[in-house]
Order: C-alpha cells, then structure tokens, then sequence
C-alpha cells in the first residue's frame, strides 16, 4: 500500500511539515516522487517512520537516529526489543514515582511524617529514567546493557546522605570549571589536576570499574553531545572542553 504525504501524516500523527523535514535531512526518503512534485510512501517507508518515532519517545536526536538506521549492522528486530525493554523500564519508574505521590500525599492528608528514604527513592528513579531516555540508547551501545544498569543500580542504592554529597560534587566541579574557564588556566595546571580528580570522584559514585579509557570516553562524549555541552556550558561557555581536556591530560 502506498500514502501520499497527507495520508500518512493522519496515519502517523507526524505533521506534513515534519515529513517534509526528514525528507530534506535524509531520515525518511519518500518511497518516490511524482513528476507532480508530490511524496509517496510505500511499507518500507511506513516501517522507517515507526522506527524513528520508537526512537524519538526514547530521546533520541535525529542525527544518531538516521546513523543507526543507515548502519549496515541494523537489526529491526533486536532494535524493537531493546525499545521495548527501555520502555517498560520507564513504565516501571514511572509506576513507582506515581506511587510515591500517592504515599506522599495519604502522609500529608493524615498528618504523618514520611520516611526520607521514601521521600528520594522515587525521585532517585526518576533522574535513572530521565538518563535513560536522554543518553541510554547511547550508553548501552558503548557500554553495554551490563555497565549502564550497574549505575542506574548504584544511583539507586544511595542513601540520601550520599546522594546530596553526590550533587554537591557535582555543583562543587560546575563552579570550579566555570572559574577555571574565566581564568583561562590550562588542562595541565595544578587546577586542572584537581578538576580532574573531583570528576572522577564524582563519577566513581555510580560508575563502576572506572579505567583511565572509559573515563577518557565519557568525558569525550562532553563536546561530542550537545546536551552534556549545554550542561556543561548553560553559566560560561568552554566548561565541557576544558572538562574533556582536563581528562584527556590526566587520565592516564
């Protein structure tokens, strides 16, 4: 069966603008154009658009979207069941920050004090599924699925006392990477070392079996993707390459 452009935006939801989009940046070619000018889109197509929308409800980016779907190796069908697995983990996530609420709420409406462990369990899951659908596709394919579910395990596993004491790591780093970029100091100076070591306590925290070269690559991931850049770089532009720099001169 073949769609014109219009019939599969009302099929897929995806807006004739949007189609139009992935046509000019090469993420779904129409299955042929008319001398009309006008797009038509067979089951090869049909299947491709799905694919891409599995990967968008997971976060992620257009760009790394076309590059695994262009890859030689690509396996529709194992790709489908790893969306699954990622998104019956969120469900899971989901369920249980839900259920937080609720507890939260039935405290609050009868006056009781709520336990702090309670309080952060959902919350810690809720950073994992956030992570997940923003860099997980990522992560699991450089890592794989045993690495990443090691650190959302031991994101998890932290009392509250240590999870503060994590992000107070990680504010204590931001400040003193900005101030270092502002200065202009070097990757190879006293400050640089001392930014080193704090980033890999910080990333020692739930990253574990940290070697030099895994630590070298996801400080490399800092410039490589935009996201971790825009963290990085949200106050003063350069903290994601002084970062990355930073890593590359000391992990060793």
């Amino acid at each position: 069966m073949e769609y014109s452009i219009h019939e599969l935006s009302r099929l897929s939801g995806v807006s004739t603008r949007t189609l139009r989009w992935y046509d000019e940046i090469g993420l779904l070619k129409p299955g042929r154009v008319a001398e009309s000018g006008y797009r038509y889109y067979g089951p090869a197509q049909v299947d491709r658009l799905q694919d891409i929308l599995f990967y968008r409800a997971l976060g992620v980016e257009l760009a790394r979207i076309r590059e695994c779907l262009d890859a030689p190796s690509f396996d529709r069908l194992a790709a489908l069941r790893q969306h699954l697995a990622a998104l019956q983990a969120q469900k899971a996530r989901l369920e249980d920050l839900i259920q937080s609420v609720k507890e939260t709420i039935g405290c609050e409406e009868r006056k009781e004090p709520m336990e702090d462990e309670k309080k952060f369990a959902a919350l810690k899951a809720k950073l994992v599924a956030e992570n997940e659908a923003a860099h997980g596709e990522e992560a699991r394919a450089k890592y794989g699925d045993g690495a990443v579910d090691a650190t959302n395990a031991s994101l998890m596993g932290l009392t509250q006392e240590q999870y503060d004491a994590w992000n107070a790591l990680d504010a204590e780093l931001r400040q003193r990477l900005e101030a270092a970029v502002k200065a202009g100091l070097a990757p190879g100076s006293e400050e640089g070392k001392e930014l080193y070591a704090l980033h890999r306590r910080w990333l020692a925290v739930t990253v574990k079996d940290l070697t030099p070269q895994k630590h070298r690559g996801i400080a490399q991931l800092y410039v490589l993707d935009e996201r971790f850049t825009a963290y990085y770089d949200r106050e003063v532009p350069g903290c994601a390459q002084l970062l990355r720099d930073v890593v590359e001169h000391w992990a060793k």
